[in-house]
């Protein structure tokens, strides 16, 4: 008989006792798994007319902060901007939308930076993320922790550009973010958590356009939580087998076989405050259609995870850019045409 999925996955993972030689023996030029061929491409011609030793460090700290994913970043990206639209109700002020959108670039790459400082002792035990810079010994901790800081200073720099209910706010989001990587290790939920960070840019968007955080962009919060809770699950099945031996914690594990039914339910459980948000807003016929093209999407990403394999669920995460798009464009056409 054939071997099922999983067993193919379990095998292919790499033993811990392997886990020393292979981390001594990873190459500077080595790169996680999951990075993104065409990012990695443009990072390398970024970085080529650097001298050789500049360049090497220079490309570990840009992948240590997921430039060569920009995927995580867009994710981020999305909801900040649904929430700008939705409060200015037409285009934002350019000032906001610039330093709305460096900021999710400069917080998402602290983030990640401090994720990796959290994991570095889990990720040489994952097969997906043995190559990245930490856990393969290229970036030091302290360095990690170096950066992080530096990115979290130029984020608040850029808040105070901002007024004074957006600057307190920021507070509770660095706190999300710097405590999201540890959420793994005593709960089954980090989804929930990582939602939370990865939406407070929508209080904070409310915050700098009006002044004050009304009940939509509450709402719009709570929507960006499931769907955060959607595809960070889809992307912890990619490292399911692994997480449960490193003794990780995850959606994807605390649903187990159920994983499946239970991702459709809060698909639908998502749609349905989206709808919500479109009725509370008096979006247009633009915005309805955005959403059953979102609904389509959906559809698609249970299609592709259905047998669980890691290739397809990696590809359903990264295929969540797109939804995000979808309903952005229906809220900026049903705002243009209202």
């Amino acid at each position: 008989m054939a071997p099922t999925p999983r067993k193919r996955q379990r095998r292919r993972s790499p033993p811990p006792a392997s886990l020393p030689t292979r981390r001594a023996a990873a190459p500077a030029t080595a790169r996680p798994a999951d990075s993104s061929t065409r990012a990695s491409r443009v990072l390398d011609w970024l970085l080529h007319k650097l001298p050789p030793r500049y360049r090497e460090k220079a490309h570990d700290y840009l992948v240590l902060t997921r430039m060569d994913r920009p995927i995580g970043a867009l994710l981020l990206l999305w909801p900040t901007w649904w929430a700008l639209w939705l409060a200015a109700g037409d285009f934002p002020p350019w000032k906001l939308l610039v330093i709305f959108t460096l900021g999710v670039f400069a917080m998402r790459a602290a983030g990640c930076a401090i994720n990796d400082f959290a994991d570095r002792k889990l990720d040489p035990q994952v097969a997906r993320t043995a190559g990245r810079p930490i856990a393969s010994g290229r970036v030091t901790p302290r360095e990690a922790l170096v950066v992080f800081a530096a990115l979290l200073a130029f984020a608040f720099v850029l808040v105070l550009f901002t007024n004074a209910l957006t600057i307190k706010l920021s507070f509770a989001g660095a706190a999300l973010a710097a405590t999201y990587p540890f959420t793994k290790r005593w709960t089954y939920l980090p989804q929930v958590v990582l939602g939370a960070a990865f939406g407070w840019s929508i209080p904070m968007a409310f915050a700098a356009v009006l002044g004050t955080v009304p009940p939509l962009g509450w709402l719009l919060f709570i929507a960006n939580i499931l769907w955060s809770v959607v595809y960070d699950t889809e992307y912890a099945m990619v490292d399911r087998d692994d997480d449960l031996k490193a003794g990780a914690k995850s959606t994807a594990i605390l649903f187990g076989d159920a994983d499946l039914p239970i991702l459709g339910i809060l698909m639908a459980t998502l749609l349905l405050a989206m709808l919500f948000v479109g009725q509370r807003a008096q979006l247009g016929w633009p915005y309805w259609l955005a959403l059953l093209v979102a609904a389509g999407l959906f559809a698609y990403q249970l299609w592709l995870i259905r047998r669980r394999e890691r290739g397809p669920c990696l590809a359903a995460f990264r295929h969540n850019n797109w939804w995000g798009l979808a309903v952005w464009i229906g809220i900026v056409l049903a705002l243009a045409v209202k």
